[in-house]
């Protein structure tokens, strides 16, 4: 993976801890996952093109669903979890 570079709102990200307890930097981590998954999130796609990474977290021990956009060349992180859907799409393109 190419140097990528990663922004987020604060609030967001504290609320995001509180409530999936998950941080954004963690959720980087999903991105450098060589069999990561990349797919368009078509319902909260009104705006701006939205994104969700499937991807390993740091220990390799639970898959995270990371949403994103592209803003200015950067990777900005609107939320980040471990969440059952996003699995279950990742084992199956993985065939795991």
């Amino acid at each position: 993976m190419s140097e990528a570079t990663f922004e987020w709102d604060e609030r967001k990200n504290l609320d995001n801890q509180k409530k999936h307890h998950v941080s954004f930097y963690e959720a980087q981590y999903a991105f450098l996952d060589p069999n990561r998954i990349i797919a368009e999130d078509l319902k909260h796609s009104q705006n701006e093109k939205r994104y969700y990474c499937f991807g390993l977290d740091e220990e390799e021990s639970g898959i995270l669903t990371v949403r994103f956009t592209y803003r200015s060349g950067r990777i900005r992180i609107i939320g980040a979890g471990y969440w059952r859907k996003g699995k279950k799409i990742y084992e199956q393109k993985n065939k795991i």
